[in-house]
Order: C-alpha cells, then structure tokens, then sequence
C-alpha cells in the first residue's frame, strides 16, 4: 500500500492534528465538524495530506489551527491555549484520522465525506483503547459504505459510458470490467495493459483507476 509519506513523520504528524482539533473545540469554541472543514479545503490541509515537511513536522497543532484560521480568512489568532493534562476525543480523533489519512493517501476531504470528524469523536469508546488497526479497519468498512461505487464504475458513468460502450472502446471484456466493478476481482492487481486500455478510453491515469480502499 503506498502511504502519503514517509513514516518517519507519521508520529509528529498525528500528535499535530490532535492538538490542532483540542485547541480548536476546547479553546476557541469551533464545532469539530465546522472547523476540520476549514482545515481539508486550507492550503495547510493539503500540503498536510501530500506530506509537506515544513506542514506536518514544522508546526505544532497550535500553529497550524492559527494557520488554517488566517487562511479561511478568519484573521488571527493569538488566544493561546489553555493546560490539559488529559487528552480529549478530539485529540484521539484528530491522532487516529492522521493515521488513517497517512495509510490511505487518500484526501482529508475524501475521508469527512464518508465519515464526519465529529463520527470519529463518537468512536473515542472503545477504540481509544484498542490497536490503531482496529480503528482503521472500522474505517474502511465506512468508507466502502459511504463508496459503494469503484473508482472504475464512477469514471464510467461520469463518461456517460455503459459497460459494453467502454468494453468496445478499450478492448476489455464486459464480463472482466463487471468483474473489478463489483470487486469480485481486484483491479490493483490488474495488468498493466489493461489498466492502460481502461485509463485511455476513460481519459484518465491509471493510477485513478486503482482502489485506495480494498
């Protein structure tokens, strides 16, 4: 599985997302839901998703909220944050979602679109107290529910293309094009030329074909 960047970055990344959220909700008032929107559509938020250094090892949580504040033209912020000796669920949300988001690659936006910050807070019992694969695997069990479709079946129908069209155009059999459709057959593990003659006649990468959740 290819992860958003390099694992040494993971733990410092995860503990600046948490902060990020604490202080948000506890020491300036936002509502987790309204405030992590801020956070996927902000400049900070997408280099914190490609794994921009400078973002997700060069700021702490609390910057990067004040980031995010001036960014969505809110002004700034000066309040500093209050002294908490126990870790909210906020935190743990904001700890766990950077997990899942650096194990997937897949965009914050992406993720609060199938399962909404303030869900994950909801999920602080009991999975705070489980492994971080516990957590990620009830993830990928939302996220293929609020999904449904493949990657493949959502750029055929935004083409406006039927099976048998696209089978026609790329020279890929209908019954192997339902196949990674319903997932009966993995289309990470296609060939290469067949991913080639999909992308084409979709006009798009291959890699946009790929699953990031299987």
């Amino acid at each position: 599985m290819t992860h958003a960047y390099d694992e040494m970055y993971l733990e410092k990344a995860q503990t600046s997302l948490g902060l990020m959220l604490d202080f948000a909700v506890h020491d300036l008032g936002y509502d987790v839901d309204s405030f992590f929107s801020l956070f996927c559509v902000s400049p900070s938020g997408h280099a914190f998703a490609y794994g921009d250094v400078s973002v997700i090892a060069g700021r702490s949580g609390i910057e990067l909220a004040y980031d995010v504040l001036y960014e969505s033209g809110l002004g700034e912020c000066t309040l500093r944050p209050q002294v908490r000796f126990d870790r909210t669920p906020e935190y743990w949300a904001g700890w766990a979602v950077a997990y899942y988001q650096w194990r997937t690659a897949l965009s914050f936006s992406r993720i609060a679109g199938a399962v909404p910050i303030s869900d994950v807070v909801c999920m602080y019992h009991p999975f705070h107290e489980m492994d971080i694969s516990c957590f990620c695997e009830e993830m990928d069990r939302l996220y293929r529910k609020a999904n449904p479709d493949t990657a493949l079946a959502q750029r055929r129908r935004n083409t406006g293309m039927t099976q048998k069209e696209l089978s026609l155009s790329s020279g890929v059999s209908v019954r192997t094009i339902q196949q990674y459709e319903q997932r009966q057959k993995d289309i990470n593990k296609a060939q290469a030329e067949t991913l080639l003659r999909l992308s084409r006649s979709l006009f798009c990468n291959m890699e946009d074909l790929l699953e990031k959740i299987v």
